[in-house]
């Protein structure tokens, strides 16, 4: 029901203020064109690629060892936490859906693994936020550790996410490894075997794959730019009707609690919906004190903004994955991120 008149106003909201709607949704637009697509369409034809030419499958097994006392996910999801850390919001869910759809992995396995892969890219992470937002190169170390150690300790703390569930068991596990008696395979050749297994349970010739692998990336961008323009619009929208202001004097109220400076409210509420808008903002509060700034970066970054979370929960549609381990694992991640700037800012914040 809630849904259904949040449509309705929101049509309503469009009715009554045409051209903003239009600006926001031309804004959103470029920011698809301009930066999400050529950022992000190489890394979603590459991770294509990997998967069905049994690549994930060789770091799956080079990994188990480490990922399965730690994360309590198979090996093979160590190769979706380097992509995801290294391409950013939504590789990571992207890459866990693929696994769970190709049964390597089960729904507690891809809860744990997409909660702690979803962050961003350090491209976004230094050179958009602490150059081009912050205006200051030294911030990047402190921001770096807090945000991408706080997603390692969500990982860590995921392990205890449905303790209960057991744990995935490849068909390729200990193959080849009773072939000579007293003898056991080396962990690489296992891999090399396991990615050659793969590929031919894959069968598809290069031209057919990369194709396939285009294809796919394309039909996922769409989405997520169709994500970015209608949050574009929203916010907008609701800039207008003054429900932006309202949620603003909540946070302010919320922020003076934790001794932060009310004037960062802005950036929170635009963290909330979009994380390069809440950032930019972050990082045009210069009156709040550079690591209140920071802080309130960190939590953006972590939180990954409304526009992100759609586009998570829309690639986690096809499976049996949920998002409240996912909403609630981005939030503590907000909160570690912030209170890891603040513990770290003596050692690794930029001198003033």
């Amino acid at each position: 029901m809630i849904p259904a008149w949040s449509a309705v106003l929101l049509v309503l909201l469009m009715i009554g203020f045409p051209a903003e709607a239009l600006g926001a949704s031309i804004r959103g637009l470029s920011i698809w064109w301009e930066v999400l697509f050529p950022a992000l369409f190489p890394f979603f034809v590459i991770s294509e690629l990997l998967l069905g030419l049994g690549i994930v499958h060789f770091f799956g097994k080079i990994l188990d060892p480490l990922m399965r006392p730690l994360f309590r996910i198979p090996g093979i999801g160590g190769f979706v936490v380097t992509m995801g850390y290294a391409s950013g919001y939504p590789v990571g869910a992207r890459l866990t859906a693929q696994l769970w759809e190709q049964k390597l992995i089960n729904r507690s396995e891809g809860e744990r693994l997409v909660a702690f892969t979803t962050t961003s890219d350090p491209i976004f992470l230094i050179g958009a936020v602490s150059v081009g937002f912050f205006h200051n190169v030294a911030l990047a170390p402190v921001l770096a550790a807090a945000h991408y150690g706080g997603g390692l300790i969500i990982g860590l703390l995921m392990r205890f996410h449905d303790r209960k569930a057991e744990s995935t068991r490849h068909a390729t596990e200990g193959k080849g490894t009773n072939s000579a008696p007293g003898k056991r395979k080396s962990r690489l050749s296992e891999a090399i075997h396991a990615m050659h297994f793969a590929r031919l349970m894959d069968g598809r010739n290069f031209g057919v794959l990369l194709q396939d692998a285009i294809q796919a990336a394309l039909r996922l961008m769409i989405v997520v730019g169709g994500l970015v323009v209608v949050f574009s619009v929203m916010m907008e929208l609701l800039r207008q009707a003054g429900g932006i202001h309202v949620l603003a004097q909540g946070v302010q109220s919320l922020l003076s609690l934790i001794h932060v400076p009310p004037a960062l409210s802005d950036a929170v509420v635009n963290g909330i919906f979009e994380v390069t808008l809440g950032a930019r903002s972050a990082g045009e509060a210069v009156s709040s004190g550079l690591v209140h700034q920071a802080a309130i970066a960190a939590f953006i970054l972590s939180w990954g903004g409304l526009s992100v979370h759609a586009q998570i929960a829309s690639l986690l549609s096809h499976t049996d994955l949920r998002y409240k381990p996912f909403l609630i694992a981005r939030f503590l991640h907000g909160c570690i991120a912030t209170c890891l700037i603040y513990l770290l800012w003596g050692a690794l914040g930029p001198a003033l």
